[in-house]
């Protein structure tokens, strides 16, 4: 029998067995701009013959996209997409990466912004006791490589050392606000070993140029910093 002629295309989604899996494909069908905000998913009868899961499996996987606010269910009447502007679903961020790829570039390039300012005003006013902070930092994610959520937890103590030391009242505003868009984005990019190697051979320059007070230096390591991360958590995205 026969699929039932769609104007949806689904000729990328793979056939699944999780709910996780599913969620992926339809968004990713929506990422591919197929569905546009206020569309109609097809019927749960032809969802399910097309990706070749059960209808519960479906449901819990529609359920998902209702809470992140992807899609809307209607009693009776079906599954529709809801708004796809981004600042309404950054709580699930890789739902925002199949949507829109050149989000997380935005994210990544406000965050050279400040942190590379950060790190200039750091220069001029950190103190002995917190380049102290920062070098037993270092000390203690040499120590920590194996171990992702110790490191992953330094990363964020050092870069809220840098913070401090810039002395600025209102930059933690903004940071907080990076902070929280950028979470899952520090837990995948130091997944893998020899990145955190990286961040550590990059930490270790910035707290270099702090302690010479070379607010250039500082700002520019930190800048490099950033566009490694990004670097690696793009390629590691590109290989899931």
């Amino acid at each position: 029998m026969s699929t039932p002629s769609s104007p949806f295309t689904f000729d990328n989604v793979k056939r699944v067995s999780t709910t996780e899996r599913i969620v992926e494909n339809l968004v990713a069908l929506i990422g591919q701009r197929s569905l546009q905000p206020g569309d109609k998913l097809p019927p749960e009868r032809e969802l399910c013959e097309i990706i070749g899961v059960s209808r519960p499996v479906l449901r819990e996987a529609l359920k998902a996209l209702q809470v992140m606010n992807i899609i809307r269910i209607q009693q009776g009447a079906g599954a529709y997409v809801r708004s796809l502007e981004p600042q309404n679903i950054v709580e699930h961020l890789d739902i925002v990466f199949h949507l829109d790829i050149s989000l997380y570039h935005d994210l990544y390039e406000a965050r050279r912004v400040l942190e590379g300012s950060l790190a200039r005003m750091a220069a001029a006013r950190i103190t002995q006791e917190e380049l102290a902070a920062l070098a037993e930092n270092i000390r203690k994610a040499e120590e920590h490589t194996c171990d992702l959520e110790d490191f992953y937890q330094l990363d964020l103590d050092l870069h809220g050392i840098v913070l401090k030391a810039a002395g600025n009242r209102v930059m933690p505003v903004f940071m907080q606000s990076i902070n929280k868009l950028v979470l899952l984005m520090r837990k995948r990019s130091n997944a893998k070993p020899h990145i955190r190697l990286n961040t550590i051979a990059d930490h270790r320059m910035i707290y270099e140029a702090l302690a010479a007070r070379d607010a250039e230096a500082a700002g520019k390591a930190m800048e490099q910093h950033i566009a490694n991360v990004e670097k690696a958590f793009l390629a590691d995205a590109e290989d899931a």
